[in-house]
């Protein structure tokens, strides 16, 4: 066998950036198409919307940086983020709430601190929380699963609403969101939040047809999809098991502890619902603002479980994943300071 000297750095996997995105956003595929199931083709109109708006975000600024476009646009991390936006906005949201979040996490998240991999936040999730405080009302507009609608949407009418804001018989996206008898019109979340803040318990809360399975109609389906494409990811070693082992695992302790000692929902219910598979495998991991040694991931996922936990359950934000995966971004130059392995031969006698 002939041994092969190379000077480093020495990396083990021979995928390019352009790959490993690519197999990240076809990891993707079964959660968007559960999403579009049962929350409607405006989860492919608000791809479609994201991905033309990087493309465009990403050309301008490299045209006005005189950096070559192709070369940086064809990695594919420009489009990976388009798609985590678009899956993380509500299907029916207005188009303009895509088309800003999309243009600010390429032009200032990304772009403005020198481009891939000099980032220090992640730009999808950056966007995100700019587009739930700066718009609160139109980020929290999900509706209910057809089956729950009192009169389901045609695609003409979603697609209305998306770019007029009302369906063709002239009614907003919160009167079209009527939903039956004993049905809730907002995320599982959202609904348990809401309802135990009126002095109701967890039980009570509920104790809804929305709520027949493990963490609402749809979404349990919607985060066992992502959590099968990020098996994937783990399969075809794209991403490592520490951050979302750690993140899974911190959250499940954490939430089975509330609901022993604190009446809280359950393990099931924190896990299967809202943003926790996607944000385990495809947000936290993201090799450009985690952290970078084994030790280091550990941590890091770890304490992205506590946090959502602790949001969740505690703070004003039904879902927690994009605010604790940012504020564990600002402690990855700490984490990795204090886990990097010892170099060899450090400490040893002379």
């Amino acid at each position: 066998m002939k041994l092969t000297m190379a000077s480093s750095p020495h990396n083990h996997s021979l995928k390019s950036v352009n790959k490993l995105m690519t197999y990240v956003m076809l990891a993707c595929v079964p959660g968007i198409l559960v999403q579009s199931y049962f929350f409607g083709i405006g989860v492919f109109v608000q791809l479609a919307l994201a991905l033309v708006c990087v493309s465009l975000a990403e050309a301008c600024i490299l045209k006005i940086r005189n950096r070559p476009i192709w070369p940086t646009l064809s990695d594919g991390s420009a489009w990976l983020t388009g798609v985590l936006i678009a899956v993380s906005i509500p299907p029916l949201a207005p188009w303009w709430i895509v088309v800003i979040g999309s243009v600010f996490a390429i032009v200032i998240v990304k772009q403005l601190y020198g481009g891939l991999g000099f980032n220090l936040f992640n730009p999808a999730m950056a966007a995100y929380v700019l587009l739930l405080i700066s718009f609160p009302v139109q980020m929290t507009l999900w509706q209910p699963i057809s089956e729950l609608l009192a009169t389901p949407l045609s695609i003409y009418d979603q697609l209305c609403l998306i770019f007029t804001e009302t369906t063709s018989a002239g009614l907003s996206l919160d009167l079209a969101r009527q939903v039956v008898d004993g049905a809730t019109g907002a995320t599982p979340l959202d609904h348990v939040k809401t309802a135990v803040s009126q002095n109701m318990t967890t039980t009570e809360a509920m104790a809804n047809i929305a709520f027949s399975r493990f963490a609402g109609e749809g979404w349990q389906w919607v985060n066992l999809a992502y959590l099968l494409g990020g098996l994937c990811l783990l399969k075809a070693k794209v991403i490592n098991w520490h951050i979302p082992v750690a993140m899974l695992v911190s959250l499940s302790v954490c939430s089975a502890l509330g609901f022993v000692f604190g009446g809280h929902t359950g393990t099931a219910f924190h896990l299967l619902s809202g943003a926790t598979m996607i944000g385990a495998f495809f947000i936290a991991t993201d090799p450009v603002s985690a952290s970078t040694t084994n030790r280091g991931r550990l941590i890091y996922g770890a304490l992205i479980g506590l946090l959502i936990y602790l949001i969740r359950q505690f703070g004003g934000y039904p879902d927690a994943v994009a605010f604790s995966v940012l504020l564990m971004n600002m402690a990855v130059p700490l984490i990795d300071h204090y886990t990097q392995p010892r170099t060899y031969g450090h400490g040893a006698r002379k």
